[in-house]
Formats: C-alpha cells, structure tokens, sequence
C-alpha cells in the first residue's frame, strides 16, 4: 500500500512539474489562447457595469460588479467567448470577451495604496527621469495609455498628457513596447 502511494505521489509530482515546464516554456515563447491573442495581455473593460463571474458561463454565479469603463485587466485564460481576468488587486474571475476592449489602460501604483500621504507617481514632459514633472498621480488612478517603450509609458489622466515610468503603474509588462 504504502508503495502505491509513493508511485502516486511520484507520478503526480512529475505530472506537476511537467505541466509548469510546459507553462513556463510557453510563457517564454509568447502562448497564445483560442482567440490567437497572446496570454496573458492587458485589456480594459469596455461597459460601465461588468459582472465577474466564477466560471465561463452566465449559468455561474456573480463574484463581483465592476462599476467603472476602462479598468484595466489582465487576461489570462480563455474559453470559448469567456476571458479569465485578473485586475490589480489579484481578484480573478470570468467575464464575456463583449466587454472587453483593447483599449490599453492602466493603474498608478496600486500596491502604494494606502502607504501614505505623499506618495505619487510623476508624470513627465518626456521619457525620462530628468524631465520636467507635467502631473503627480495618486496610487490608484486610471491612466489611458497609448505607447509604451519598455521603460516608459506616454498616458493621459484627468486631461493632462505625459509619460510615467513602466514599473510605476500596473497595465503593462515590465519590458513591454507598444504603439
């Protein structure tokens, strides 16, 4: 007995370490899911009101309401014309791929929230940390982004316009570039 249970729990070990192998590596390669878009991508949620739900069908339960356009969410599963997604907070559930947007969207800072009074994240004239600061955003705040270079993002927030470093807002990959 107890020698099926080691090959069991061997087995099931190797059966893990496969499939992280396997994640890992296509991760590293730039997976994809079902729609052909890579995983896991940013996106935003596209209605005013959105329902998250715990499995990809509108038979599971509501988890959780999202009251506000343009949040930013990272999908990272697919099924069907359901989208897992994951916002800044690590909350995760289901959502139909309908109210979702391409459109990039990001937060300033949220693991700052709450830190204190006077933290901010500098929004600059130009892409660089010498440049001159055009705004100073809240933990928290919903930026629009339309390009980022790896280090740097160009956002809008509140009608102002200017660049924020990458690493200071959650909505793009460390490294990431896009237009």
């Amino acid at each position: 007995m107890r020698r099926v249970i080691l090959r069991s729990l061997a087995a099931f070990t190797f059966g893990i370490a496969t499939c992280l192998s396997i994640s890992t590596t296509a991760y590293a390669q730039g997976a994809k899911g079902a729609s052909g878009l890579p995983l896991p991508r940013f996106v935003s949620l596209k209605s005013r009101k959105v329902n998250i739900r715990i499995g990809p069908s509108t038979d599971y339960a509501v988890s959780w309401m999202y009251m506000k356009s343009g949040t930013p969410m990272e999908v990272i599963q697919e099924y069907e014309n359901w989208r897992r997604v994951r916002d800044a907070e690590g909350t995760e559930g289901w959502v139909n791929q309908a109210l979702l947007s391409g459109e990039r969207t990001a937060v300033a800072a949220p693991w700052m929230r709450g830190k204190g009074k006077d933290i901010f994240v500098n929004m600059r004239r130009d892409p660089q940390a010498s440049a001159g600061i055009v705004a100073k955003l809240e933990p928290g705040v919903v930026l629009s982004i339309d390009e980022c270079n790896g280090d740097w993002c160009r956002a809008e927030a509140g009608g102002t316009e200017g660049w924020v470093a990458q690493g200071e807002i959650w909505g793009a990959y460390p490294g990431e570039a896009f237009k």
